[in-house]
């Protein structure tokens, strides 16, 4: 017999979730005390443990940490509907919105004309829009999350500093700028290397926006390499005393 009387079924629905969240956090006591802060890094892991699924393209994985990401969301949700500040309802409805007004070709009135033809004519749609609704390029280079990974982070700056006019360099000039960046930290004092090395950094990053490639995941498959490395070239052995 359980302490609480909760429907058990073969298959649970969206408020099916909601309502055993909101009953954890009356009776249990970890679920109870949790606060966003508490609970932030949760949010953050659960996200990339969905990337891993993905990568693997492991079903299994990917159905069990989606269902992980989806309870950190309903935990923020729920911490908020009991502060009354917002409710399920108020995030949907929001998302919702932001999808029709960012697709204005295929929902508006007056839809019609010539409606976006590939990924990348969308993508510029969606992004016009969205500058838009956040006050223009400014606010849109302001808006880029400071909480993003470093490199992310950099590459985003750089792309909507890009589409707001400023000329990036040509990858043969982003070479060489980077280049002169590993010549400057290599002769960086204590006190300038860090500056130097966020220069370097962020060139890199910069270089790989401009090549097309993703230098978060450059630098991840270049960590999964190091790892191989290491597990061939050091096998088990007994801990040194």
């Amino acid at each position: 017999k359980y302490m609480i009387d909760f429907s058990y079924k073969d298959r649970y629905g969206f408020e099916d979730l909601v309502e055993l969240m909101r009953v954890l956090r009356v009776h249990c006591p970890w679920d109870r005390e949790q606060t966003h802060m508490s609970i932030r890094q949760n949010l953050l892991e659960e996200a990339y443990e969905v990337c891993e699924g993905i990568d693997r393209d492991d079903p299994a994985i990917l159905r069990e940490e989606l269902g992980d990401l989806f309870l950190q969301v309903v935990f923020h949700v729920c911490i908020e509907e009991e502060r009354g500040r917002f409710d399920f309802g108020d995030v949907l409805t929001e998302l919702a919105e932001k999808l029709i007004r960012r697709h204005p070709n295929l929902f508006a009135k007056d839809a019609g004309g010539t409606a976006p033809s590939t990924a990348g004519e969308m993508l510029d749609e969606w992004d016009r829009v969205k500058r838009q609704e956040k006050g223009g390029h400014r606010a849109a280079v302001a808006a880029v999350a400071k909480s993003l990974p470093g490199l992310m982070r950099a590459e985003k700056l750089q792309g909507r500093a890009a589409k707001a006019g400023v000329v990036p360099p040509s990858p043969q000039e982003a070479s060489a700028l980077l280049a002169e960046s590993a010549g400057a930290l290599a002769g960086a004092s204590d006190e300038t290397f860090e500056r130097a090395l966020g220069e370097l950094l962020f060139r890199a990053a910069g270089l790989a926006r401009l090549r097309g490639a993703d230098a978060e995941l450059a630098l991840e498959r270049e960590c999964d390499r190091f790892a191989e490395r290491f597990a061939e070239e050091h096998p088990d052995r007994p801990d040194r005393p």
